[in-house]
């Protein structure tokens, strides 16, 4: 699994976000965005870790970031996931996981004892310049927030 480091610049993509509309990442470029993996909407670690994002929204902001979640689910199952927890950022669509191996994070992962290629959770704060700040791969839903505001107060 290639990993990215502070300094590389963000791998470019365009995929869809929940409402079917093509996102891309260069159209953020000026401002900090904050961009998580998470392996499945709407199941436990990844609704806490977006609820999580979504509450800290208020200070996000006032720091001019952007928040952006990506997982391989459907469009239409991120809309629902969208407004059943009323996140209110952009979700994206990465069907075929190319943008999730691009940034490092889809890797052999291990449950109960049975290995398979999957979304590791990582989170990554992209400067206004399209450069990676900060690299958290493995990161805990918990702490997606705080390490990402740690990242986002030295830029």
């Amino acid at each position: 699994m290639a990993t990215l480091r502070p300094g590389d610049r963000a791998p470019a993509f365009t995929l869809l976000d929940q409402h079917g509309e093509k996102v891309r990442l260069s159209s953020f470029k000026g401002r900090p965005v904050v961009v998580y993996f998470y392996p499945k909407a709407d199941t436990p670690g990844c609704t806490t870790q977006s609820c999580a994002l979504r509450d800290a929204e208020p200070d996000l902001t006032g720091l001019d970031a952007v928040v952006i979640g990506i997982s391989p689910d459907a469009p239409a199952k991120l809309e629902k996931f969208d407004e059943k927890y009323s996140l209110g950022f952009t979700l994206l669509a990465d069907e075929d996981h190319a943008v999730a191996e691009a940034w490092g994070a889809w890797g052999e992962k291990t449950l109960y004892g049975r290995k398979y290629m999957g979304i590791v959770r990582s989170a990554f704060v992209v400067d206004a310049k399209g450069r990676i700040a900060a690299a958290l791969y493995k990161v805990s839903p918990k702490d997606t927030v705080p390490k990402a505001m740690k990242a986002l107060g030295t830029l």
